[in-house]
């Protein structure tokens, strides 16, 4: 699927951050393998520490908590928001929606929108696209867009093929029209024929968690795990990424009759180091043009590695210059896409704790 916007901006990004972390090295002794292997996987994947939430945290406790510290700063006004979007795969219930909740908890008006979109390692380019739909209906002033997830809640701890590298964290953006006519263009592909290569095999209608789906089992290649938890399959996602990604991305790029050097920053989801830098040689893109700090520093919180990028890796620099940039999310679903903005002159850009 192919879209375009006109006359839409990001005018402000928060990243929530955990102050809770752990290293890899404090974790090393959870893993049943070589300690020389997993030394080097350290290094290959820049694995260093991720950031998870404390028990009992939720989505919405940090979405609350990043939206009143926009409020108390001046940054954002409850009436100026016209809808809520929600992009996650951790909601705090099966229903009610928990943008509703966060709407409830801050309480706004009742005239705005509210929605939860179930959407992974590219929700903040799904969400993006809900946001900007939203805004050609009359009266809309602000949307704000929430990605967020704490999939460390449902990785194991024992398994050192995901929980290395997961990361919780939340991205408040703000979206609204813009005078100038600028265009915003991307592209966006699904693939659920090959929706098993990430899961949570338990915990819904298809296969409710049981004390039998508890069980941690050890596969093949010595991850452990249980039904309740994430499911990578780590050959299959590298592959996928390494094929479909750049072609798209190309695509887009020709589409806008501009080349890859005409791009000033790569903001990519970022499973790790090793597949972002893998990404950027074949796509013959400068390791300085396509960050891959954000799971060394954080852990990968899914989509919301995007919108971290900007405030991590651009922050203050969003305040006072624009930058042309691709962002581009994949992962889960399978989905991936890729969007072509413009960004900067923000309000605000910056990273809190929680």
């Amino acid at each position: 699927m192919k879209f375009s916007y006109k006359n839409k901006k990001i005018t402000g990004v928060l990243a929530v951050i955990p102050k809770n972390f752990k290293t890899f090295d404090e974790e090393m002794e959870n893993y049943q393998a070589d300690k020389a292997r997993i030394k080097r996987l350290k290094i290959v994947m820049g694995y260093e520490k991720h950031h998870i939430v404390e028990e009992g945290v939720t989505v919405s406790d940090l979405a609350v908590f990043g939206m009143e510290y926009l409020f108390k700063n001046n940054l954002l006004k409850p009436e100026e928001i016209s809808a809520l979007v929600l992009v996650t795969e951790s909601p705090d219930h099966f229903l009610p929606p928990t943008s509703n909740i966060i709407q409830g908890r801050l309480n706004l008006s009742t005239d705005i929108f509210c929605i939860d979109i179930n959407q992974g390692c590219a929700g903040y380019i799904v969400g993006l696209m809900e946001a900007f739909s939203l805004l050609e209906q009359p009266d809309m002033k602000k949307i704000v867009l929430i990605n967020a997830d704490i999939l460390s809640r449902k990785t194991c701890k024992e398994d050192r093929n995901s929980y290395p590298l997961v990361g919780d964290a939340i991205s408040i953006t703000i979206v609204e029209n813009f005078a100038e006519n600028v265009l915003i263009q991307g592209e966006i592909k699904m693939d659920g024929s090959r929706a098993d290569v990430l899961m949570i095999p338990a915990g819904g209608f298809k296969m409710p968690s049981t004390p039998e789906t508890a069980i941690i089992r050890e596969d093949k290649d010595g991850n452990r795990r249980s039904l309740n938890n994430l499911v990578m399959q780590g050959r299959e996602v590298f592959h996928f990424v390494q094929t479909e990604v750049p072609p798209l991305i190309f695509d887009l790029l020709n589409r806008l009759k501009i080349t890859k050097n005409d791009i000033d920053w790569y903001l990519f989801h970022q499973p790790n180091k090793f597949m972002v830098e893998k990404l950027a040689e074949e796509m013959g893109i400068p390791y300085e043009k396509i960050p891959s700090n954000i799971v060394t520093n954080f852990g990968n919180a899914s989509g919301v590695t995007v919108p971290l990028n900007m405030t991590f890796n651009l922050g203050e620099k969003l305040l006072n210059s624009t930058f042309k940039v691709c962002l581009a999310g994949f992962g889960v679903g399978l989905t991936w896409g890729s969007m072509i903005i413009e960004i900067g002159n923000f309000n605000f850009c910056k990273i809190i704790d929680f």
